[in-house]
């Protein structure tokens, strides 16, 4: 008779340990298999929509954008392109993070993979701190979607670019509110 093999359930611990050192730069226990979706499901609070829950996503920064480098990073034409993730890497994130937020829809098409910090302002491509499935739909007591968002975006990236507001205080009202960013800058 056929002994089992051992090494199966090591091998996957250690590839999963290996894939999490490599997304996160630090090393996390993995989950045991049949327990994988579960110790994922609504870790993270839905009641702050339209913004994300600032304890799975408070948002992290590219250490290569400042004031001083803005001119030859996020204002330059093609930039936020030039370091943007691969879908393969969002998506998979996504799925995970669906999960961690409890959404009872779980259609990918219905979340953008949303930069909390966009990239344009600065924001890390591809730290999951700064990265959250934002609903395409409107949510919250004003009803925003992440279409608003996207135009709250642009007109901080443009009053940063032009030089009208600083670099830090965008990154900060967009991190603390984006709903209210542009009002809190004087330019909404």
């Amino acid at each position: 008779m056929r002994r089992p093999h051992r090494i199966a359930p090591v091998l996957v611990t250690v590839a999963l340990t290996a894939a999490a050192v490599a997304t996160t730069g630090a090393a996390q226990a993995a989950p045991a298999a049949h327990t994988a979706r579960t110790a994922l499901a609504a870790t993270c609070s839905q009641a702050y929509l339209p913004l994300p829950d600032p304890a799975c996503t408070p948002g992290a920064l590219n250490p290569d954008v400042t004031q001083d480098t803005i001119d030859d990073t996020i204002c330059v034409s093609g930039y936020s392109t030039s370091i943007r993730p691969s879908t393969t890497y969002t998506n998979r994130l996504k799925v995970q993070q669906i999960a961690q937020y409890g959404y009872a829809d779980t259609n990918t098409a219905d979340y953008e993979e949303d930069h909390f910090i966009p990239l344009s302002l600065g924001g890390n491509p591809t730290d999951p701190r700064n990265l959250w499935p934002e609903p395409r739909y409107a949510t919250g007591s004003a009803s925003q979607s992440s279409t608003d968002k996207d135009t709250v975006e642009y007109k901080l990236y443009r009053a940063v670019c032009n030089h009208q507001v600083d670099l830090a205080p965008a990154q900060n009202a967009i991190a603390t509110d984006w709903t209210t960013a542009l009002s809190v800058l004087g330019l909404g």
